[in-house]
């Protein structure tokens, strides 16, 4: 099993259902053409049906969500991209800060260095849009993390890496480290879905180019519905926790500001919304999205909110519907 100097609840978690190939090449192409499934794990499910339906909706296929014969001839001009790769790992891949496991409570957040990784498990797991049970599966169990070792992985390795000059560097880094490809669409205008639970973009042609699964509102917190506008990007942002914006805060919690990391609550990036406390941003928790609640707010995960903040700009409109 995949194992490093991290806990050993951690290298011990055990893989769930065996992986199926043909899924996990299914799920590694659509990421690579921007209608990702989420987290890439081998296994069908929600997220990648509306996944499929992003990608026939786009090239002009009836949207049935299943992977029909016209969607397989479409699919088929990638033939000669693996599903994974094999990377050998190095000592930067492993050398962290990796923080420990994540307390719950905001208070015993604020008091760490970082909302770093936890481990160089998750870390991983994060680079290649994956879980790590995937990784354990993908892998033999006698695998250890150390320098010199070659595992296996999704084939996600970005297709471009000419980030922005005008990105500070921490920035550009946390990009290459998620796998982000510097080669995106820019986006005339976003759409939210509350009914499919997806965020969909659009070129100035009216194309649609690229589609995210998301967390959108709760019962407390609704997704709201009407024509906004992005105002600006926070890469890497802290976290400011203020009780009193939290129905579901607890008795005796007091504000909090919580460093910067892809464990922090809105991950690594924030994109702000001309309605106040709104806006579109990433997550600690990539395989929930579409399965939990928001405090009202759009959650993608890290690596589909990092790819997003390379399509927008300030003022791209942002339309929530049902």
């Amino acid at each position: 099993m995949l194992a490093t100097v991290c806990p050993a609840s951690i290298a011990q978690k055990p893989a769930t259902t065996p992986i199926d190939p043909d899924i996990l090449n299914q799920q590694v192409l659509l990421d690579r053409l921007g209608f990702t499934p989420g987290v890439i794990d081998g296994h069908a499910g929600m997220s990648l049906t509306k996944a499929i339906k992003g990608l026939q909706t786009a090239r002009g296929v009836t949207p049935s969500g299943t992977i029909d014969d016209d969607t397989r001839k479409l699919l088929d001009a990638y033939h000669d991209t693996p599903a994974t790769i094999d990377v050998t790992l190095t000592a930067d891949d492993l050398a962290g800060p990796f923080v420990g496991p994540i307390p719950k409570s905001e208070a015993a957040q604020a008091k760490l260095p970082s909302l770093g990784y936890s481990d160089a498990m998750e870390e991983l797991a994060e680079r290649f849009h994956t879980t790590q049970p995937t990784l354990i599966a993908l892998n033999s169990r006698d695998t250890k993390l150390a320098p010199g070792v070659t595992i296996k992985v999704p084939n996600v390795r970005p297709a471009a890496s000419a980030y922005p000059d005008t990105l500070k560097p921490e920035w550009r880094a946390m990009l290459a480290q998620l796998s982000v490809s510097s080669d995106q669409p820019q986006a005339a205008k976003v759409v939210v879905s509350k009914s499919e639970g997806v965020l969909r973009v659009y070129d100035d042609g009216g194309k649609l180019v690229a589609q995210f699964p998301a967390t959108m509102g709760s019962t407390h917190d609704p997704l709201p519905i009407g024509n906004w506008k992005i105002l600006g990007r926070s890469y890497l942002p802290s976290f400011h926790f203020n009780p009193k914006l939290f129905w579901d805060a607890k008795a005796g919690e007091t504000k909090q500001t919580l460093k910067a990391g892809p464990n922090g609550p809105v991950g690594v990036v924030w994109m702000d919304l001309d309605k106040p406390h709104y806006g579109i941003h990433g997550t600690p928790m990539p395989e929930n999205i579409g399965r939990t609640e928001s405090h009202g707010c759009i959650r993608l995960t890290n690596w589909d909110a990092a790819r997003l903040s390379l399509m927008v700009k300030p003022g791209t409109p942002a339309v929530f519907q049902e």
